[in-house]
């Protein structure tokens, strides 16, 4: 039985989840567990479902206005009033949510969807949000730039046949072009940590419940994207050697959850693409699982850029068809005691 939605903790302040601020930990750790025992959060916890909630990429690079890629949708505050109501989310259900997954892009400066990988004729990088097609490259639009070859043990000729195997793949499987994003999410900076406010409340639920959320990291291979948190956009290089695993992390997470709950940014990427490679997956493996995925669509945002890219519709076909599949969508706001398949 899901336990009834918690008032919020006096400590959360919806006005700064748009900003980047110290997590105060020593406060949290001292009074979250008064704020449990106050609301009997321990007892509802061993006789409910077993929820799993799945944070993709909750990141500043992706979440906080002059961020590298800030996922601002339509609205231009997408990325701002998601987090607002998923940190909502996650305090009023904190009695009903068992593990949180939370995922990060983790970048370096060299790698394939960066404007440093590529030179024109001129030895100019193409700029951010350029498309790069397989006949841009196959016409020599766009070609590698052997200095990166360079730092990656890669001579020119084989870093071009990369480019242009993964260009081919993209084309055949379906999946966006070759985007050049600005540099984000970077190792070791800033815009690579998790919105503090998010944070906060993930911590909250650690402490308050006893329970580790379990890290994701993904994105690192410098010859692939990793869109998916399940595995990357092309799997191997030209000589079909892997280029990265795939993880079972989220299809653990199904079978041993009565729901998983999934939200992040982008809806219309790294949302999208881990949700579709988990509907292959769940398919391929008992089609009964589909049933038990929750998409949190109020708490995810497409990209937008305005007058240059807008995945929107894109976005929102995706949704449809997972729910097609049997997978709910759902919303923050509605109690989850009325979501089906978890009510009394």
């Amino acid at each position: 039985m899901i336990s009834p939605e918690l008032p919020l903790p006096p400590h959360f302040d919806p006005d700064k989840v748009g900003k980047v601020w110290r997590v105060p930990y020593q406060n949290i750790a001292d009074t979250a567990p008064g704020w449990s025992q106050d609301h009997d959060i321990r007892s509802h916890a061993n006789s409910g479902p077993r929820v799993c909630l799945v944070l993709v990429d909750v990141q500043n690079t992706f979440c906080i206005p002059d961020f590298e890629l800030y996922v601002g949708g339509r609205s231009g505050t997408g990325a701002i009033d998601d987090n607002r109501r998923l940190c909502e989310f996650v305090y009023r259900n904190l009695a009903n949510i068992s593990q949180i997954i939370p995922t990060m892009d983790t970048h370096h400066a060299m790698q394939i969807f960066h404007g440093i990988f590529l030179v024109n004729s001129e030895g100019a990088h193409p700029p951010p949000y350029t498309l790069v097609t397989l006949e841009d490259i196959q016409q020599g639009r766009w070609r590698f730039n052997p200095v990166v070859g360079d730092h990656l043990g890669m001579s020119a000729e084989q870093g071009q046949l990369h480019l242009e195997h993964y260009a081919r793949q993209l084309q055949d499987s379906g999946k966006y072009a070759l985007t050049v994003w600005p540099y984000h999410a970077m190792l070791g900076g800033i815009g690579h940590a998790l919105v503090s406010s998010v944070e906060e409340a993930i911590f909250f639920h650690t402490m308050a419940r006893r329970i580790q959320p379990t890290w994701h990291v993904k994105g690192s291979h410098p010859l692939t994207e990793h869109y998916s948190v399940l595995g990357p956009e092309v799997v191997t290089d030209p000589d079909g050697d892997v280029l990265a695993e795939k993880s079972d992390t989220i299809m653990q997470a199904l079978k041993s959850h009565d729901a998983v709950i999934i939200t992040g940014q982008a809806k219309s990427h790294c949302v999208a693409w881990t949700i579709d490679d988990l509907l292959a997956d769940a398919l391929a493996e008992d089609a009964r699982l589909v049933s038990k995925v929750y998409l949190l669509e109020d708490c995810t945002s497409p990209v937008v850029v305005p007058g240059v890219i807008d995945y929107t519709d894109d976005a929102d076909a995706a949704f449809r068809r997972f729910s097609d599949s049997g997978m709910h969508v759902v919303r923050s706001i509605d109690p989850m005691a009325n979501w089906p398949g978890l009510g009394a």
